[in-house]
């Protein structure tokens, strides 16, 4: 094992990374994959591992992942349904991929298993794509991948990379619609209606309702700043015309739901490639944009991931404080992260409050210590869980 990897282990941190996934299931933020940088070099992480990180006590678990394991990987889609954390294609040793994975995250097993169709075909492969998750279906968009000259059909879903043609397999970007059914193991590509977004990669996605969200993203040299939505139950598409000052275009950014009418923006990589930590929320019902301010202003992110948890935080874990392209290359560049950044989008409930406020002081308050007894069992039993750290 790697003397880094032994460090980490030892300290229970979970390693910086860039272009990882990471869902949050209970009280837990469930890590997997992506890469980090070592020696001058970018190395996979190892795919045989699941970081749990304790929303409550802020404290890190290794658990050792069997089955049918993925290839380390990077630019993997991931999401999380029926208890169930499914990721499909990304990146690997090989290229890209374009298979199917799921695990159990509520058995403690953390056993992978490798989906196979009952009908239909995969997407093509491809890495740095988006998903939405609605009754039941996975519907996943966009991505960088290869496919023979033959199956391209035209320019205006898949837009080659002329520099990266190689006999008869084109890479480049895509703007398809695929769905797999997770009830009947199948896949299919829907017929959509309305003005699709152009072909894309690195964009960012998020699900209100029965609606599949997308944000920015490259393709060639450009970055857009549109946004666009797909409805899930009529597959039809519509471009979101915002009524205010819109973020900049980027690339590498996130895209979280909050609500059941916002949806939050963080950071990227600019038209510039430079990486940004602004913060914006858009109202989907009155097409407003607004930019909020927030601690974390000096930490820029780009290839993290972002997860909803309790009362509306988004949890923001690793990606890169730089231009990814160049980590590894220059010495002043300071790399991946491994930080987990909180952003609270909405009020507090008052037992959050309470909570927070004595578990913060109770350390240093002999009074208060004496008075723990006394709290109701529900509000002492969270203050014993979130002042408990088994390091």
């Amino acid at each position: 094992m790697d003397s880094a990897v032994e460090k980490h282990c030892v300290e229970l941190i979970a390693l910086e990374r860039s272009g990882h996934t990471a869902v949050v299931e209970g009280n837990a933020l469930h890590v997997w994959g992506g890469y980090m940088s070592t020696a001058g070099s970018e190395v996979f992480l190892p795919s045989d591992e699941i970081w749990l990180y304790d929303l409550q006590r802020g404290v890190w678990e290794m658990c050792q992942m069997s089955g049918e394991i993925p290839p380390p990987m990077s630019g993997t889609c991931s999401c999380f349904l029926n208890g169930h954390m499914y990721i499909f294609g990304g990146y690997d040793d090989m290229g890209q991929t374009n298979q199917l994975y799921r695990v159990n995250l509520l058995d403690g097993d953390y056993s992978w298993k490798k989906v196979k169709a009952e009908s239909g075909s995969p997407p093509s492969p491809r890495d740095k794509l988006c998903c939405w998750v609605f009754n039941n279906r996975v519907t996943y968009f966009g991505g960088y991948g290869h496919k023979t000259l033959d199956d391209i059909m035209d320019d205006k879903s898949f837009i080659v990379d002329t520099a990266s043609l190689e006999q008869n397999v084109g890479w480049g970007w895509n703007n398809e619609v695929h769905i797999f059914d997770t009830t009947l193991a199948s896949w299919r590509e829907p017929q959509s209606s309305g003005r699709a977004p152009a072909p894309r990669a690195a964009h960012a996605g998020a699900t209100l309702g029965h609606k599949g969200y997308v944000y920015g993203g490259r393709v060639l040299e450009t970055t857009p700043s549109d946004i666009h939505c797909l409805d899930l139950e009529s597959w039809t598409w519509s471009e979101i015309v915002p009524t205010s000052t819109v973020p900049g275009g980027r690339s590498w950014h996130s895209l979280t739901a909050v609500s059941d009418n916002t949806l939050f923006l963080f950071g990227g990589l600019n038209v510039d490639c430079k990486p940004m930590s602004d913060r914006w929320v858009l109202d989907v019902d009155t097409k407003t944009w607004r930019e909020f301010d927030h601690p974390n202003n000096n930490k820029p992110r780009l290839w993290h991931t972002a997860s909803q948890a309790k009362d509306s935080d988004v949890i923001v874990f690793g990606g890169s404080c730089d231009y990814v392209l160049l980590v590894g290359t220059y010495e002043n560049l300071t790399g991946h992260s491994n930080d987990a950044l909180v952003f609270q989008t909405q009020p507090y409930p008052l037992f959050r409050i309470c909570v927070d406020c004595i578990a913060k002081n109770v350390n240093n308050c002999k009074m208060l210590q004496n008075q723990l007894p006394s709290l109701p069992q529900k509000l002492l039993e969270a203050v014993q869980r979130r002042t408990s750290r088994n390091i």
